[in-house]
């Protein structure tokens, strides 16, 4: 086998392979003669089958096994002189019959490979890397927020015997929607509640509802919104002839022992304490998430190269992917979000390359410091991710044990993470203590 590189240009090889015909025919011979003993054929004993009947019945087969089998190891020989970025693009001979050719042994194989390679990457001093990470104490006032919260979602209802329904009430009703007097999929239901003022059904249902008593039947006109989830109802006037069942106010929670207990709790300092712990795992996780980017943003600033355009379009593709699906499932357009198709195509394109350069600073980080990811950490990752399916565990277990590629996802996330854990050890990292409002204050903007 003779591999030759024809070209060098930035990032992009190729090479001529050529392997003469006698050497497949070597191979095919080797081949055949492992065959000979496993293979029966009447009229043969066992292992006395001659080659060149076996080479008449299972020649073509043969040939076409050495012929995958030699591209594989020639792109196994090119991968080690480089740093490939992506599978080798293999271009066998295209003429009119030459694979026929090449399958009967008559001709050499002769074909090019092109690959795109890893640049070299040269790592920054991450001794320099000066970072701050900001941390918030949780107060009596965040913790007290939490509780009427919890106090807010479990308040009870009962029975308004009294009077007429008013916002903040829940309302239980049975409806029945039309458009244009036609019925539609959806739009029948019976014990609805409606807590009046949530917002949780179609803009000035709930309104409409206010001052209604238990027994009486209203009509309640409505037009569904634009960007409505159902295509068809989307835009258009309703109808919902709808009936009051019954009435409930909502009543005022005792914050106390009791009320812990109907939680699951042992007492109210017992749901306090759990009240802080969630919100503590709540800044940690912002902390992380603000110095994390601020680290990436440092090895963005300090490490400088063109990634492989492969990679990088193939990211780009799937972020771009993502955007137009986002803004097909919320009916909108490039216009809506104040840019053109061109803008965010250029927008998205930097985000992509930024993505690869950095996942390739990361991959070259955690090789050159033998970070890798075990599968004691795989495993306790899936039961993680189990575990956020109450009810379901059995069924998203099973999902995770048949399909082990899934299970190879969570490997990238894990690494990163090792690789950030490992920087961070080593950047010149300064805690400062910020308030929650100034914590969360990034995020917070950038959602705006």
């Amino acid at each position: 086998m003779q591999v030759t590189e024809t070209l060098s240009e930035g990032l992009k090889r190729e090479f001529r392979v050529l392997v003469p015909a006698s050497e497949l025919d070597a191979k095919v011979l080797a081949r055949l003669d492992e065959l000979k003993g496993q293979i029966k054929i009447n009229g043969f004993r066992p292992g006395k089958v001659p080659v060149a009947h076996l080479r008449r019945v299972y020649g073509r087969a043969a040939m076409a096994e050495v012929i995958e089998a030699t591209v594989r190891d020639a792109n196994q020989q090119i991968a080690a002189g480089h740093k490939l970025a992506a599978e080798p693009k293999v271009t066998l001979p295209e003429e009119e019959g030459a694979i026929e050719q090449l399958i009967a042994g008559k001709t050499d194989l002769d074909y090019k490979v092109a690959v795109e390679i890893v640049p070299p990457i040269k790592l920054a001093n991450f001794k320099d890397i000066k970072l701050t990470r900001q941390t918030a104490e949780v107060t009596d006032a965040e913790v007290d927020e939490g509780l009427g919260r919890i106090a807010e979602q479990n308040k009870p209802f009962l029975p308004k015997t009294d009077g007429k329904a008013a916002t903040g009430d829940r309302v239980v009703i049975s409806y029945v929607g039309t458009i244009n007097g036609e019925p539609f999929d959806g739009g029948t239901g019976d014990d609805a509640p409606v807590l009046i003022g949530s917002g949780t059904f179609i803009p000035g249902f709930e309104d409409q509802l206010v001052g209604i008593g238990a027994g009486e039947s209203r009509t309640l006109k409505v037009t569904f919104p634009q960007h409505y989830g159902a295509e068809a109802l989307a835009g258009k006037d309703a109808e919902f002839a709808v009936t009051a069942k019954s009435i409930e106010t909502p009543s005022a929670v005792t914050m106390d022992d009791e009320f812990a207990k109907s939680l699951g709790m042992e007492s109210l300092a017992k749901l306090r304490e759990a009240v802080k712990d969630r919100i503590t795992r709540e800044h940690s996780a912002m902390s992380r998430q603000k110095v994390k980017r601020a680290l990436l943003d440092e090895l963005d600033k300090s490490h400088k190269f063109d990634p492989p355009p492969t990679l990088v379009e193939e990211e780009f593709n799937r972020v771009w992917q993502s955007v137009l699906q986002e803004l097909e499932q919320e009916k909108k357009t490039f216009a809506d979000e104040n840019t053109t198709e061109e803008k965010a195509k250029a927008e998205y394109g930097a985000i992509a390359e930024r993505r690869v350069r950095l996942g390739l600073v990361l991959a070259e980080i955690g090789e050159k410091n033998n970070i890798t990811v075990t599968d004691d950490e795989l495993n306790r990752a899936v039961m993680e991710h189990v575990r956020q399916f109450p009810g379901q565990e059995q069924r998203v277990y099973e999902y995770y044990r048949k399909n082990p590629q899934a299970v190879a996802g969570m490997r990238a996330p894990i690494f990163e993470e090792k690789v950030v854990d490992f920087l961070l050890e080593l950047a010149n990292v300064t805690e400062q203590k910020v308030s929650r409002e100034e914590l969360y204050k990034q995020d917070e903007e950038a959602a705006a």
